[in-house]
């Protein structure tokens, strides 16, 4: 059920190549994913509340991956108003491990789909 996806930000390893490393906010992340896969970014729903990507398939909160347990909630909650299957898009740094397995275990057990962004 969990489906891995790592997308290849190409803006990152050019930016690693200079002596400062960028750090993107949440968004970056986001607008690259719902554009990969031809999403809605911030869909509102009726309730004020925004899902992140919105595609013909999934409600995806996507989240840092230290917010892990928040984006949880998130997904489900989407997933039910929209009718949706629920998705987490975490993005994922060289020290988040921890909060990948936490994720994972959860994710299988409730069905939602786990896509890892690169950080």
């Amino acid at each position: 059920m969990i489906k891995l996806l790592f997308i290849p930000f190409i803006l990152l390893f050019l930016s690693s190549c200079s002596s400062t490393q960028k750090h993107y906010n949440e968004k970056h992340y986001q607008r690259l994913l719902c554009k990969k896969l031809n999403g809605k970014m911030e869909y509102t729903l009726k309730d004020r509340t925004r899902v992140d990507c919105l595609t013909n398939t999934y409600a995806i909160e996507v989240d840092f991956a230290k917010k892990w347990a928040e984006s949880i909630g998130q997904s489900l909650y989407y997933a039910q108003i929209t009718h949706k299957k629920p998705a987490i898009a975490l993005i994922v740094g060289k020290k988040d491990t921890r909060f990948v397995k936490r994720v994972k275990k959860v994710a299988r057990h409730c069905g939602i789909e786990l896509f890892i962004l690169d950080k």
